[in-house]
């Protein structure tokens, strides 16, 4: 064309832009930079053929190959399902009272329980199993319903007042306040002798009015001495440990208005194998206790002292 206009020191055409004097060079794209844009359009026509990648009204379009995240997912849980079976088919071979005592598949079931609870259970019992207000020190010696493996393992497949499972525990202290059972007065005189059992609060008249109260109300669960009936989960009241705390005010609310605290049921939730094995994590966590026989009744559980 007539108009073109060619730049003398380099004899290459200009698009004809100009800036200050500065002109644009209309130099052809480098051959390995075209050879790459259409391999990468070639892809990527191939990507969206092979793989799902169009977004439609209700799904995606499948792909030929069909292949998928979660089927990817699934195959990887099922090889390492597969590479676990010889473990944890021993593991629910093995007793329970037999499973402590065995030096291999022990840690196996430990570290298969570690993994189940930081997914189920750091939520409550917090990711060193230490607790909180309302939720109990999985690794101290304070056991509601017994520490034994066996224990622990029965809480853990029935829970503590779950709804869903007809062997959970139920039991429940009384509102001594908000029902009405106990004056206002007769509670803070209960709560100083509760506390004077573990030496928080001194033996004096307050308490000592509370001793009559505690006799005709509480022994029955928590015993004359106030070490607590594992028949009933009542707590241990005459040591350090208190799972709603052990200020005044708080034995005294928890008096006045009583805690039901809930455990899910986890044998609606996870299979038998990790059950077990989550026991046997709980129990390494250096509270549990020896067995000594198997649980007499359906339902068992952990848990700290409470009033």
């Amino acid at each position: 064309m007539a108009d073109k206009k060619i730049d003398e020191p380099t004899g290459v055409e200009t698009v004809g832009h100009e800036w200050d004097g500065i002109e644009e060079l209309n130099n052809p794209l480098p051959r390995w930079w075209v050879i790459t844009t259409y391999l990468t359009i070639l892809f990527a026509i191939g990507y969206i053929v092979v793989y799902p990648a169009v977004p439609l009204l209700n799904k995606g379009t499948e792909g030929l190959w069909g292949w998928t995240s979660r089927g990817q997912l699934a195959q990887e849980m099922a090889e390492g399902a597969a590479k676990r079976k010889a473990a944890t088919d021993a593991i629910a071979a093995t007793p329970l009272e037999d499973l402590v005592k065995n030096e291999q598949l022990m840690p196996l079931a430990v570290a298969g329980g570690s993994a189940a609870f930081k997914q189920n259970c750091v939520q409550c019992h917090g990711s060193g199993a230490a607790g909180s207000i309302g939720y109990p020190n999985l690794k101290d010696e304070d056991w509601l319903w017994g520490g034994s493996i066996n224990d622990i393992h029965t809480t853990l497949l029935h829970g503590i007042r779950a709804a869903d499972d007809p062997a959970t525990r139920t039991s429940l202290m009384p509102s001594f306040g908000k029902d009405g059972i106990l004056t206002p007065a007769q509670v803070t005189d209960t709560a100083s002798y509760v506390l004077s059992l573990s030496g928080k609060h001194p033996n004096d008249a307050a308490a000592q009015r509370g001793a009559a109260n505690f006799a005709a109300n509480c022994v029955a669960c928590h015993g004359t001495d106030g070490k607590g009936l594992r028949a009933f989960g009542a707590p241990n009241l005459t040591d350090a440990v208190w799972l709603y705390g052990g200020k005044m005010e708080q034995v005294t609310a928890s008096i006045h208005k009583a805690h039901a605290g809930v455990m899910p049921a986890w044998s609606k939730k996870l299979d038998a194998v990790t059950i077990k094995m989550l026991a046997a994590y709980v129990y390494s966590l250096g509270g549990g206790e020896e067995t000594v026989s198997a649980p007499a009744t359906p339902a068992s559980g952990t848990g700290n002292a409470q009033p």
